[in-house]
């Protein structure tokens, strides 16, 4: 990473400012890209941004010159947009999501297919990294409004008791990753999922963030899917409750287990156990 500066899109955002920090913290050069420079002024961090709007292909190709690599953490539907933007000798790092393999289809997911395959079709040297659920960063809000709902309600429903697995990522590890992947010489593209050391059940997970917190769980009730859905627009009108989505109770009810050997191989990361992510996630203050 030492033969020119790397442009960091999306360098305000959770990924994309953990990201820089790291980057800083080692001395490396990068070019922070933002869309409004209010937001990047916002993080305390030293330089002044380049700004872009990634669906303006002049201001975007100017905000990439001279960048040796280029990493993006916005979302993967704009990986088109990179590609022809870049400068053609950089290699490129994309965030995708694990939401590219849910049998429930949306926006979301739709976009990150469309971007890993815009990037293979490509040839160009890279990777797009899938993560799991991110936990335990800056503004991230999975855990915690996962904690202030089980905090109000004497029982947790959920469909089928909470029995499909999860896998999430703690944002140290997406971070680690990122800075891995930034350091490989890449031969050709390529896609890896990062994700937490093992599944766990969605029930368990809900367990250990109670436990985290402080709290003692509620107990898990198994309910069917379609009671819950008729209940999401009742949250939306009770006071003190967190908003759930729809989409996200559906995504409840598959499996969101992944192997991680290719990161663990490709990238040389092994992630921190839920334990000690959660840990360090209530203990400084996150949630």
């Amino acid at each position: 990473m030492s033969t020119g500066p790397i442009a960091v899109i999306g360098a305000s955002g959770r990924s994309g400012l953990a990201l820089c920090r790291a980057l800083a913290a080692e001395g490396i050069g990068f070019l922070p890209v933002v869309r409004h420079a209010e937001r990047w002024a916002v993080t305390g961090m030293p330089g002044a941004p380049r700004i872009a709007d990634l669906r303006d292909p002049d201001t975007l190709r100017a905000a990439l010159e001279g960048a040796a690599r280029v990493v993006s953490c916005a979302h993967a539907r704009h990986a088109p947009a990179i590609l022809a933007a870049a400068p053609p000798a950089a290699p490129l790092v994309l965030m995708g999501s694990t939401r590219r393999f849910s049998q429930w289809r949306d926006d979301h997911g739709d976009g990150v297919r469309q971007g890993e395959a815009a990037l293979m079709e490509s040839g160009r040297p890279g990777v797009i990294l899938h993560p799991t659920m991110i936990y335990g960063a800056e503004g991230e809000d999975n855990v915690q409004r996962l904690a202030t709902l089980l905090r109000r309600l004497p029982v947790a429903p959920l469909p089928g008791g909470g029995t499909s697995l999860v896998q999430p990522i703690h944002q140290s590890d997406v971070t680690r990753s990122l800075m891995a992947a930034l350091r490989r010489d890449w031969e050709r593209p390529e896609a890896v999922v990062v994700a937490g050391p093992r599944p766990v059940r969605y029930a368990d997970f809900l367990r250990a963030v109670c436990r985290a917190a402080g709290f003692r769980p509620p107990r898990v009730v198994p309910l069917p899917l379609g009671p819950l859905l008729a209940l999401v627009p009742l949250l939306r009108v009770v006071p003190g409750l967190p908003r759930i989505r729809a989409a996200e109770l559906r995504r409840l009810t598959e499996d969101k287990a992944f192997d991680i050997g290719p990161m663990r191989a490709l990238l040389g990361v092994e992630p921190i156990g839920l334990d000690e992510g959660l840990a360090l996630t209530f203990s400084r203050g996150v949630a």
